[in-house]
């Protein structure tokens, strides 16, 4: 089944930065320049893998998020740099204000890649492909580091596009090449499509986009649910999705934030201090935007790196953290064993709702006691922001567990679920 699509006169650009965290250090150190290099998360914060990695470590089989022993096994003559957050922010800005030279629709996709809509800048600056090029040169000139443009009339195949040629080159996609280029790729290469959802198209046959477009949506989404179908309009170039613009506001979905404890946790009451731990800072964040929590999804990856993800739904929804915490804990305890030691931890609030919703009362919970503990809390969130985190904190005993550092949040590097 396909539906007739309207032609839009859209022009979408997704900018690439190239080997970014990598790229970064060789123009720090020029030194690096010409070797295989790569960026590694700190060994004593047991953030021991590779962050990002130059081409010719690349082309010499290393990948992110894989442990630094192992990919120097596979290159030794690699050079492992620890990372340098705040020059990554730096010229994260630097990049985008130049973007902003050429459109206000500029929607960051992390730290290293951007969404342009030129539509409406064309008339100013020539085609898309040409504003493409000489944001490039520009990139290189004023920057000194390399991008890769996509150009199509939507933002999946724009992103798409900036990954099929790499470093420093411009990919047009127009709607004639969906069959004859698009179609050809592997269903992974989609926007959308991480390890287990290409596991379960593989299994129903499906391995190119053009699989995937030519598919039963009806079957994808009661594979994959309402992904499924979402999948299939990107595979056929049906995008709706806009480029937001400067300083526009995006409603939040989710609320998430993790760590790596510098030493493995093997109890469950080590694993309760840890998720109070990260309440609060999700506390605080929700606070921020103005939402509560409906549910709570946790996240654990074990010593041998096998990963967990279990989600549930709150009788009522909230900001205190001591709510969330305690059911973060007894979802942990009911569904996971612990006959391996967890390294990482994450906790994220889900089904988030406005603070100023009504709300449906539930019979069997105490919501009056509920809100007392959100005043508690926004009392110790005042006493702490005015005279250091250490002047109140909850009396739950932390087993003195070793925290890595703290990542700016805007970072996310391989290797911790959030």
């Amino acid at each position: 089944m396909f539906e007739v699509r309207e032609v839009k006169d859209t022009c979408i650009l997704h900018c690439d930065m190239n080997a970014y965290y990598a790229s970064v250090e060789m123009k720090l150190n020029p030194r690096l320049r010409g070797k295989a290099v790569a960026v590694g998360g700190s060994q004593e914060d047991r953030n021991g893998v590779i962050l990002a990695k130059s081409q010719l470590a690349k082309e010499a089989g290393v990948k992110t998020g894989e442990i630094i022993a192992e990919a120097k096994g596979k290159c030794p003559e690699l050079i492992v740099v620890p990372p340098q957050y705040d020059a990554y922010i730096y010229y994260s800005h630097k990049a985008r204000a130049l973007y902003y030279q050429y459109t206000d629709q500029v929607e960051p996709f992390g730290l290293d890649e951007c969404w342009l809509d030129v539509t409406g800048s064309r008339q100013l600056f020539g085609p898309g492909d040409q504003i493409a090029d000489e944001l490039r040169r520009r990139m290189r000139e004023e920057l000194g580091l390399t991008i890769s443009v996509g150009v199509s009339f939507s933002k999946v195949l724009a992103k798409l596009g900036s990954d099929l040629k790499k470093p420093d080159a411009t990919t047009v996609i127009r709607e004639q090449d969906l069959s004859t280029l698009v179609w050809k790729l592997p269903v992974g290469d989609l926007l959308g499509v991480g390890p287990a959802t290409e596991a379960k198209l593989h299994d129903r046959g499906i391995f190119t986009i053009g699989q995937l477009a030519q598919a039963s949506p009806s079957q994808l989404q009661a594979k994959l649910g309402i992904n499924g179908w979402r999948l299939w309009r990107w595979a056929n170039g049906w995008d709706e999705g806009r480029v937001h613009r400067w300083g526009e506001k995006q409603p939040v979905k989710t609320i998430g934030h993790g760590l790596t404890l510098r030493r493995d946790i093997y109890s469950k009451l080590e694993l309760k201090s840890v998720f109070l731990d990260l309440s609060q800072e999700l506390s605080r964040r929700m606070r921020a935007e103005g939402v509560k929590a409906g549910g709570v999804q946790i996240s654990l990856r074990t010593a041998s790196f096998r990963y967990r993800e279990l989600q549930t739904p709150l009788p009522y929804p909230s900001q205190a953290a001591m709510y969330l915490a305690q059911a973060a804990y007894a979802l942990a305890v009911k569904e996971l064993n612990f006959t391996e030691p967890y390294r990482a931890v994450a906790i994220r609030a889900i089904y988030l709702l406005p603070v100023d919703q009504p709300l449906q009362l539930n019979f069997f919970s105490d919501a009056q006691d509920l809100d007392r503990l959100e005043q508690v809390e926004q009392a110790f969130e005042y006493l702490q922001a005015r005279y250091g985190k250490d002047i109140v904190h909850w009396g739950w005993p932390d087993y003195r567990l070793k925290k890595a550092h703290a990542t700016p949040w805007d970072i996310c590097p391989p290797g911790i679920p959030y």
